[in-house]
């Protein structure tokens, strides 16, 4: 009888382990489905496939952040989010930023998200600007600072002392290209980072081939913003710098059509004539009245157009003009003669037209 007791003991003791196991087994599962749900299930009841959360420095509390979570949230996930906040301290230390939120995310990677300031960088592609304004204008309606502040910035020759270039210079920093940008960047932390990408740039071979032309990066700039508003005619750009480089060389006033539209501040012009050259002969930009280049580039020019400049052209030309069948081509000339002769084709083709 007693070692049957004791098998029996046994029995119910293996039992009472494996009813006790089960047990654990249930509560860890409900435990996990319960943090599921809860944590990383999906979260969000919006048909987009993301939303953008914009925080700015006004908007940076606890009633923005709450009105715009409360109607893109599930009931169960916006509570939680709340303890999470509150748990945590969120509240008191809200970062601002851009926040993609994707269909589908879960309560806690958009908290660790919004908790740890990982925001979203903005792909921003810069092209062609002429003017300061307009590059600041762009610029502003992308981040959070306004235009007027980075214009500011721009102008202020204190604020910029530090990336070496002046209120003239400091558009040769920009290189067109397309650049992730955090939207909060205030003007010293986005010309910061230009700085950076501009010296990415200027590799050593770039940097051997301005050496060779006796250029600095700014007067390099400066010679390819002038041959970008000049040509779109890719095959034609480092015969177009050929011209202005040998001109340089000479001492020859480099008589550039664009940098007269540029001081007249009219880009439309089709044609420069005598009384557009007069107006402007006390703007340095005007290279028909003043040798040399001007203070600075014209526009921001195109890695093709800087690297059309940096490749040297070797030639004898000293003169061009727009081809007057207008196909965007030009005559090359290394004479006057030759080169009075292509430009008088040419007027006759515009007054052919109407073109004053």
């Amino acid at each position: 009888m007693t070692s049957n007791k004791k098998r029996s003991k046994k029995k119910q003791s293996r039992k009472g382990i494996r009813v006790g196991l089960i047990l654990i087994g249930v509560l860890a599962f409900v435990t996990a489905a319960f943090f599921y749900l809860l944590f990383l299930s999906p979260a969000t009841k919006f048909e987009k496939d993301e939303i953008t959360l914009y925080i700015n420095h006004k908007s940076a509390n606890k009633q923005f952040i709450k009105s715009q979570l409360e109607n893109k949230l599930q009931t169960a996930q916006y509570t939680t989010f709340l303890a999470l906040a509150e748990w945590t301290g969120y509240w008191k230390e809200i970062k601002t930023g851009r926040y993609v939120i994707e269909k589908g995310m879960g309560v806690f990677t958009l908290f660790r998200k919004l908790h740890g300031g990982r925001q979203d960088p903005l792909k921003i592609t810069i092209n062609k600007f002429r003017t300061k304004n307009d590059f600041a204008e762009f610029i502003g309606s992308k981040l959070e600072v306004s235009p007027s502040e980075f214009l500011k910035f721009m102008k202020n020759k204190d604020s910029i002392s530090y990336l070496g270039v002046t209120q003239e210079t400091i558009l040769t920093l920009i290189i067109p290209n397309t650049y992730e940008i955090y939207w909060n960047s205030d003007p010293k932390s986005f010309f910061t980072r230009m700085h950076k990408e501009a010296n990415k740039f200027w590799t050593d071979k770039r940097l051997d081939q301005l050496q060779k032309l006796g250029l600095s990066k700014e007067e390099a700039i400066t010679v390819a913003s002038i041959v970008e508003e000049e040509t779109n005619n890719i095959s034609e750009k480092s015969t177009v710098a050929s011209v202005y480089l040998n001109r340089l060389d000479r001492g020859m006033p480099l008589g550039a059509d664009p940098t007269v539209k540029y001081a007249v501040g009219n880009f439309m012009l089709k044609r420069i004539t005598l009384k557009h050259i007069n107006e402007t002969v006390s703007s340095p930009y005007n290279t028909y009245k003043n040798k040399g280049l001007p203070p600075g580039p014209i526009c921001t020019p195109s890695v093709g157009s800087i690297d059309a400049v940096l490749k040297g052209e070797k030639t004898d030309y000293l003169y061009f003009c727009a081809k007057a069948d207008f196909s965007g081509s030009h005559s090359f000339a290394a004479t006057a003669e030759e080169h009075f002769s292509n430009a008088r084709k040419y007027r006759k083709a515009l007054d052919s037209l109407g073109i004053h």
